[in-house]
């Protein structure tokens, strides 16, 4: 939001060479911000012949409710001058700014004592020394064209009311055929100008559901020039860098890309599913990979080699893969290193060049072939392959006389990252290796490895995160699911191997067999392997229920015995899933999953715009149907 209002801001404030703002007569008032704005964009990019002056503003966010209440009282500083000059300055704990004298780009975060310093000489890799890239401080510009500009009056209505403390103020609504067609927020922008009219005093936003804030501009200025160091994080009193900061030099294409990702990500929305009727269509094919639609739900087909399934899922999914390498490296990833005073890129290269050797060699080629396909860069492939190592969750299962019939139903709640991009690129990809057994995961586009999956052999797997974040001496996560999943047939075979295996940080699994129609808890750090057999007491798991394997923690898992308790012997598939509504999932709920593994049916649900995953549609898939050679399916 911050950086968006970088690029409008000056954008509708530099009104002095357009007259004074007036709200009196509506339509003259729109005419005359329309004239406003087309002068700000000049103000962006200077006509021919024109030099660019420099403008710095001062505002304050007031009266924030709703999603926007984390903005409550954050002050907002911007410098700018065309073409590519800026300094952003807010509070987010204490002070951040994101600045740039058109050659390097800096984000200092004083409290953490941490700098980076953005140049375009660093490698963007510290294993490549060659991966310097010639990478320049784009120019800033508003949004829009003078085409889309020309139809704003169209599209939007302008009325005018009283302002609080006398005067009136523009108020900007779109008309509800720019709402339908567009898609745009049926929302509402009124504008107080200043005493004087040549400035606005406030900027006031709602939705009209609870969601508002106002921007209160305290002070401006335009000059000619500013120093040098106006750009720099030491031009700010509160912003200076101390002697203990620690300074990054980093590689200016990694906080470029940082930026450029969280503008665009702002205003994605993800469209509630509606209900499931049936439908599967092939969109895509290569070799002997396919991409289906089921009912909305993306599903992936993977065959052959690993450097051949590599190829499948970078050339079927090159688009979304593209999109979430850049939201979880260049946005989750880089925005982390503010919070933990460490820089992302360092700290997960360091991880991955830790695990690379517990890593089956047949999983990093298949991750290199897929890069080679998306057009990524391999390096950029293996590190974003590494982020499931931060998940926490909550997971189920019942079986015996808690449920209807004896059946075996094992629920799985992913929460993590919601509204990071990750849901809107989840898919279910159905996996047939050259060596090993079938298998199916609930994933998300460019993973190859696995948090949540089932195989052919009715073994289901799922996981929730713990502590010890830095112990990287062994097996990744992903990838140990991952070989579960492809080498073990049974449940005893699965504990084996993981108890064999070398591991790294803390975590909690629920596996099931529904060929045996058995289930177990682990905990499992890099030190200590535990195995939680059905109805057995804990340390960690106050309330042990019969036939039945519950790992959550807090008040989730509390509320999930008291549900188990309550409907005991009456589980069927509807009322497991009910089992991970809300307040047993988070609000980050991102995925939720019921297996039968007993059936090989299972129900899938992902996160949209609106709804955590576990209320939203559960499409339902049956492994061994997905695993058929002629599935029927529609071919366009």
């Amino acid at each position: 939001m911050n950086t968006r209002l970088f690029l409008i801001l000056p954008a509708t404030a530099f009104s002095l060479s357009a007259g004074p703002l007036r709200a009196e007569e509506p339509a003259g008032a729109a005419d005359h911000l329309m004239s406003v704005v087309k002068t700000a964009m000049e103000f962006l990019v200077p006509p021919t012949g024109t030099r660019a002056r420099a403008i710095e503003l001062e505002a304050k966010f007031e009266n924030a409710t709703g999603d926007a209440k984390v903005l409550e009282g954050r002050p907002v500083r911007i410098k700018f001058q065309a073409p590519n000059r800026f300094f952003l300055g807010t509070e987010v704990n204490g002070p951040v700014s994101l600045s740039s004298d058109g050659t390097k780009v800096w984000i200092h975060v004083p409290k953490k004592h941490l700098l980076l310093e953005g140049d375009a000489s660093v490698p963007r890799f510290s294993t490549r020394p060659d991966s310097v890239q010639a990478t320049k401080v784009p120019p800033l510009q508003i949004p829009v064209t003078a085409e889309q500009l020309g139809l704003f009056q169209a599209l939007v209505d302008f009325s005018s009311v009283p302002a609080d403390g006398g005067g009136t103020a523009l108020v900007l609504k779109p008309k509800e055929v720019a709402v339908q067609s567009l898609n745009l927020p049926n929302a509402t922008l009124t504008i107080v100008p200043s005493e004087d009219g040549c400035w606005p005093k406030t900027f006031t936003y709602s939705d009209g559901k609870g969601t508002a804030a106002t921007l209160r501009l305290t002070n401006h200025a335009i000059s000619d020039e500013l120093p040098a160091t106006a750009w720099q994080p030491v031009a700010e009193p509160d912003d200076r860098v101390e002697p203990d900061d620690r300074v990054e030099h980093v590689a200016l294409a990694h906080l470029v890309k940082f930026v450029q990702t969280a503008v665009s990500s702002l205003g994605d929305k993800i469209p509630t599913l509606p209900p499931a009727k049936g439908v599967r269509k092939v969109l895509a094919t290569d070799g002997k990979g396919r991409l289906e639609d089921h009912d909305g739900a993306r599903v992936l087909f993977l065959e052959g080699t690993p450097e051949e399934m590599g190829h499948q899922q970078g050339t079927l999914l090159k688009k979304e893969i593209n999109r979430v390498v850049d939201k979880i490296l260049y946005g989750v990833g880089v925005g982390s290193s503010f919070d933990k005073g460490r820089w992302f890129f360092g700290e997960i290269e360091e991880a991955v060049r830790r695990t690379g050797p517990f890593i089956d060699p047949r999983h990093l080629r298949e991750m290199d072939a897929m890069a080679d396909a998306a057009g990524r860069d391999r390096e950029e492939a293996r590190l974003s392959n590494f982020f499931p190592e931060l998940f926490h969750c909550s997971g189920f299962a019942l079986l015996g006389d808690s449920t209807v019939g004896g059946h075996v139903y094992h629920g799985r709640v992913l929460d993590y990252l919601r509204g990071m991009g990750l849901e809107e690129n989840a898919v279910v990809m159905v996996i047939k290796p050259d060596q090993g057994n079938a298998w199916i995961n609930m994933s998300y586009c460019g993973f190859i490895g696995s948090v949540t999956a089932m195989n052919e052999k009715h073994i289901a797997m799922g996981e929730m995160g713990g502590r010890g974040e830095g112990n990287w001496d062994g097996k990744p996560m992903a990838q140990l699911v991952r070989e579960v999943m492809e080498k073990c047939s049974t449940l005893d075979e699965a504990i084996a191997l993981m108890k064999n295996s070398k591991r790294t940080c803390e975590y909690y699994y629920v596996l099931s067999d529904g060929a045996s129609k058995k289930a177990c808890g682990i905990k499992a750090t890099k030190d200590v392997f535990e195995v939680i057999w059905p109805g057995e007491g804990h340390p960690q798991l106050a309330h042990p229920i019969k036939d039945t394997v519950l790992m959550s923690a807090g008040d989730r898992y509390e509320e999930l015995t008291r549900r188990v308790q309550g409907n005991y012997g009456k589980f069927t598939a509807d009322s497991a899933r009910e089992l991970m509504s809300r307040p047993v999932c988070m609000n980050s709920n991102i995925q939720s999953v019921l297996f039968a593994p007993d059936t090989l049916d299972l129900w899938v649900a992902n996160a949209d715009s609106k709804n955590v995953a576990s209320a939203t549609r559960y499409t339902k898939y049956n492994l061994a149907e997905l695993l058929k050679p002629n599935p029927g399916v529609i071919t366009p």
